[in-house]
C-alpha cells in the first residue's frame, strides 16, 4: 500500500494531537481513584493536581497514548475516539510500572524531579501503583460486548509479559558479566521485548481491538509495537551511558555507575575486539567505579563496538516494525502517521 501524497503531520504534532484527545478521559479516570491515590497518580503523570494541568518538563511524550489512538484510526472504519479507552488503560498501566520500577531500582529522580516513592513514601507509592493497575483493568472491563472482553484479555496477557520482563531484568543484576552464567545479548533482547515492547504492542493493538479490527490487524500492530519497544529500549541504553544529563535528567554514565547490564555493555563484552577484555577487567574489578573508571568503561564499550551494535539493533527493529505494517491492510492516513512516528520515537536525546 502506498502512502498518501497529502502533507503528513510531524511526529510532535501527532503526539500532541493524540495527547489532547486522550487527556479529558485520563483526567476523569484518575479522579475515580481514592483521593490519596489520585494525588499520587497525578504527581507521577507530571500534573500539578488531579485537574490534569501539566508541570513543564515533567510529562512523558505520550507514546503509548498515540499508538492506541493511531491503532484505532488504522482499523477500517475506526476513529481516534475508539482508541481513547485503550489509551487511558495503557497509560495507567505504564504509570503503575514506572512507580514500581523506581522502587525496585532505587531511582530517586524521574523527569528531573523526585520519584513518587521519594515524595510520598514506599508504601503509598506501592498502593498508588496497585490502584492504577486495578483501574486500568476496570476501565476496559466496562466496555460492553465482545470488544471489551477481547481488550481485557489482551491487556491481561501483556501484564504477564511485562512482569516477566521485569523479573528477567532484576535477575540479570545477580548474574556475572562473564563466564557460563553471563547475560548474553539475545537474552537481553528477549527481556526488552517483554518489559518494554509488550506494552507498546498492547497499546497499538488495543486501539484496533476497540475499533473492531480483525485479529490479523491487531496482531500486526502488536508485533510492530513490540519491535518498536526493543528499539526504544536500545536508545534508552545509549542514553543511559552517553546521554546529556541536562536532557535525560540522569547523571552521565548512570547505567555504568549502577553496573546495570544493558545492551551496549553486553554487546561489547560479546565481541572479539581486544577492548572487550579490558572492559571486562574494569567491570569486574573490586568496588564501585569512580569517575575515571566510569569514563574508561564508557570508552571501552564504544571501542569494543557496543555503541555501534546498539544503534544497529535499534535500526533492525525499526525495519521489522515497518515490515509488520506492510503486511496488513490499514487506513492510509493512520498508517502514514504510524510510519512518521516510528523513527521519531528512537531518534531522540532524552
Amino acid at each position: 500500500m502506498t502512502l498518501s501524497t497529502t502533507r503528513q503531520a510531524s511526529a510532535p504534532q501527532i503526539l500532541d494531537r493524540c495527547r489532547e484527545l486522550v487527556r479529558p478521559a485520563l483526567v476523569e479516570s484518575v479522579r475515580r481513584l481514592h483521593p490519596w491515590h489520585a494525588e499520587t497518580a497525578a504527581f507521577s503523570l507530571g500534573w500539578s493536581g488531579v485537574e490534569g494541568d501539566p508541570v513543564p518538563g515533567s510529562q512523558g511524550k505520550g507514546v503509548r497514548q498515540a499508538l492506541a489512538v493511531l491503532g484505532a484510526e488504522a482499523a477500517a472504519g475506526g476513529s481516534g475516539l475508539d482508541g481513547v479507552t485503550g489509551a487511558v488503560a495503557v497509560e495507567l498501566v505504564h504509570t503503575f510500572s514506572l512507580i514500581h520500577d523506581d522502587i525496585m531500582d532505587g531511582d530517586e529522580t524521574r523527569r528531573r524531579r523526585p520519584t513518587v516513592w521519594k515524595t510520598y513514601g514506599t508504601g503509598p507509592a506501592v498502593l498508588a501503583g496497585d490502584a492504577l493497575l486495578a483501574l486500568a483493568v476496570r476501565i476496559l472491563a466496562e466496555v460492553p460486548g465482545p470488544r471489551g472482553t477481547a481488550a481485557v484479555r489482551h491487556l491481561s496477557g501483556t501484564l504477564g509479559d511485562l512482569v516477566h520482563g521485569q523479573a528477567q531484568d532484576l535477575l540479570f543484576e545477580s548474574r556475572p558479566w562473564t563466564g557460563p552464567e553471563a547475560v548474553l545479548p539475545h537474552e537481553y533482547r528477549t527481556m526488552a521485548t517483554h518489559k518494554t515492547g509488550s506494552l507498546l504492542g498492547c497499546a497499538a493493538a488495543l486501539g484496533a481491538v476497540l475499533a473492531g479490527a480483525p485479529a490479523p490487524t491487531a496482531d500486526a500492530l502488536d508485533r510492530a509495537g513490540r519491535h518498536l519497544g526493543v528499539a526504544f529500549q536500545a536508545v534508552d541504553d545509549l542514553l543511559g551511558i552517553w546521554g546529556d544529563p541536562q536532557i535525560t535528567g540522569k547523571p552521565v554514565h548512570s547505567d555504568l555507575r549502577r553496573l546495570k547490564k544493558t545492551f551496549p555493555a553486553l554487546a561489547a563484552l560479546a565481541s572479539d575486539h581486544p577492548a572487550a577484555r579490558r572492559l571486562e577487567a574494569v567491570l569486574t574489578g573490586a568496588g564501585p567505579l569512580d569517575e575515571a573508571g566510569l569514563r574508561r568503561a564508557a570508552e571501552l564499550v564504544d571501542e569494543a563496538g557496543g555503541r555501534r551494535a546498539t544503534v544497529t539493533e535499534a535500526r533492525e527493529h525499526l525495519r521489522a516494525a515497518r515490515a509488520c505494517l506492510d503486511g496488513v491492510e490499514l487506513h492510509e492516513s493512520a498508517r502514514g502517521e504510524l510510519l512518521t512516528l516510528i523513527p521519531f520515537l528512537v531518534d531522540r536525546t532524552g
